[in-house]
């Protein structure tokens, strides 16, 4: 089982989404718990290393360390043009 491990800065843009979006994405971010067989939708960011968790408009930039089985919560953004870019 991977523990889940916030960024700051995914803490910080998480406080900043709507309630009701703010409890599906905590919702669906506990379900890494058992990634890479959760039945979230799950992508590799092409040319990246992190993997990114779609909630309906949002997404959840994550890193997983399979060594030490964590999970670790980069960004949380509005899906946007610029959503993917650093």
């Amino acid at each position: 089982m991977n523990q889940i491990l916030w960024s700051k800065k995914a803490e910080r843009q998480l406080e900043k989404v709507p309630a009701d979006y703010r409890a599906k994405i905590i919702i669906k971010t506990r379900e890494l718990k058992i990634y890479p067989d959760c039945a979230a939708d799950i992508k590799q960011l092409q040319g990246q290393s992190e993997k990114r968790l779609r909630v309906g408009r949002y997404r959840v930039i994550f890193n997983h360390e399979v060594e030490i089985k964590i999970i670790r919560i980069e960004e949380v953004k509005k899906r946007d043009d610029r959503t993917y870019k650093h």
